[in-house]
C-alpha cells in the first residue's frame, strides 16, 4: 500500500491522476475521487494456478480532509497536554523535577494522540541555588554553611515538523480495492462508483442482523436452519425494494416527505429509510366488533395522514388497497 500511495502522489503532482467529478449538494461540480490502476500477478502458492487482477488506487479529497482534521485536532491535544506536563511557576502549579518521568509522560501523551514524531519541544533545565546556615540559631561570618540545589523543567517552545506532517498528510485519503473485471466491462470510473455504493450491500447483512435477528438460530438440523435463513432473507427483500422504490419515485418527481423524523418534525427527505417508512404507519389500528354469533358489527379503521398516503401512491399501492382492510370479506 505505501508503494500504491507513493505513485499515485507522484502521478498526481504530473497530473496523470484520473479525475472523478459529480456534482453536490449545491449542484455544483466537485471533485470526488482521482486515482490509477495497475495490474499485479496473484497466486495461491509457487507452482499453483496464477491469475492476474486489477488494483485500482483512489484518493478521496472528503476523506483526506477528515483525516487532515482529525490530525490537527490531535497535534492541539497533544501540545496542550504536553504544556501542562511542565507548567510555569505560580501557586498550586506542580513543577517536573526528574527527568526520566518527564521523558516517559511525553512519549506516553504523544503515543495517545498518534503524534510521535510530529511534535518537537524544549525544556530547558532551570537550576536555583540557595545557602543556608548549618545548625540552629542565628547565623555568623564564621559558622558553616551549606548549598542546596533545586532543579525543574519548564516548557518553553513546541514546535510543529511541518516537513513530516506535510508527507504524512500527501497519503491521507488513499483507498485501494481490486476487481477480475476487465476494463472493457468495469471501467476506472465505474470501479469507483461501484465501490462507493459497497456500503449498501453492508446495509442488507447489518439488517439481517440487526432487524431481523438472524442469530442466534435454535436449530438442530439443516433444513429449519436453511428455511428460516432464507425466510428472513425475503424479509430483508421487502425491505430493501420497498425503501428502493420509494426513494426512487420521490427523486424522479423531484419531491421530499415530511414527518419521518419524530426529533425534527420540519425535516424533508427524499431517501428515507424502510424502517422509518414502516415507523410512519406504527400509529393504524383496525378495531373490529362481533355479534354473539361470530358475524362482524363494525369493522374502523384509522384515517391515513397525507403522508401515508403519499408514501403508499409512491409505492405504487393506493389508498384502496388500505381501505379493502375495513371491508368485510364475503363469506365471514
Amino acid at each position: 500500500m505505501a508503494a500504491w500511495m507513493s505513485e499515485g502522489i507522484a502521478q498526481g503532482r504530473e497530473g496523470a491522476l484520473e479525475r472523478l467529478f459529480r456534482r453536490n449538494h449545491r449542484d455544483e461540480e466537485a471533485l470526488v475521487a482521482a486515482g490509477y490502476e495497475c495490474e499485479r500477478s496473484c497466486g495461491r502458492e509457487e507452482g499453483a494456478a496464477e491469475w492476474t487482477e486489477r488494483v485500482v488506487v483512489v484518493r478521496s479529497p472528503a476523506h483526506a480532509e477528515r483525516q487532515t482534521a482529525g490530525l490537527a485536532k490531535r497535534l492541539a491535544t497533544a501540545e496542550h497536554k504536553r504544556a501542562a506536563l511542565t507548567p510555569a511557576r505560580g501557586r498550586g502549579k506542580r513543577q517536573s523535577t526528574d527527568e526520566a518521568q518527564r521523558v516517559a509522560a511525553l512519549a506516553k501523551v504523544l503515543k495517545a494522540q498518534q503524534g510521535e514524531g510530529w511534535l518537537q519541544g524544549a525544556w530547558p533545565q532551570q537550576s536555583e541555588r540557595h545557602t543556608h546556615d548549618v545548625g540552629r540559631g542565628r547565623g555568623s561570618a564564621t559558622r558553616q554553611k551549606r548549598v542546596t540545589e533545586h532543579r525543574r523543567y519548564h516548557l518553553t517552545t513546541i514546535t510543529r515538523q511541518d516537513g513530516p506532517i506535510r508527507a504524512l498528510t500527501q497519503r491521507f485519503g488513499w483507498k485501494a480495492f481490486v476487481t477480475n473485471a476487465p476494463p472493457e466491462r468495469l471501467s476506472l470510473r465505474d470501479a469507483i462508483l461501484c465501490y462507493r455504493h459497497e456500503y449498501r450491500i453492508a446495509r442488507i447483512f447489518q439488517r439481517l442482523k440487526s432487524r431481523v435477528h438472524i442469530a442466534p438460530l435454535f436449530v438442530k438440523l439443516n433444513d429449519p436452519s436453511e428455511g428460516l435463513t432464507y425466510l428472513l432473507t425475503r424479509g430483508v427483500r421487502v425491505l430493501t425494494v420497498m425503501e428502493f422504490a420509494l426513494r426512487r419515485s420521490l427523486q424522479n418527481d423531484h419531491t421530499q416527505l415530511p414527518g419521518l423524523h419524530p426529533e425534527n418534525k420540519s425535516k424533508m427527505t427524499d431517501t428515507p429509510t424502510a424502517e422509518r417508512i414502516l415507523q410512519a404507519f406504527s400509529d393504524i389500528s383496525l378495531t373490529i366488533i362481533k355479534q354473539a354469533t361470530g358475524e362482524d358489527i363494525l369493522r374502523r379503521l384509522t384515517p391515513l395522514s397525507e403522508v401515508q398516503e403519499t408514501i403508499l401512491q409512491c409505492l405504487g399501492l393506493g389508498t384502496s388497497l388500505y381501505r379493502q382492510l375495513e371491508i368485510q370479506a364475503i363469506g365471514n
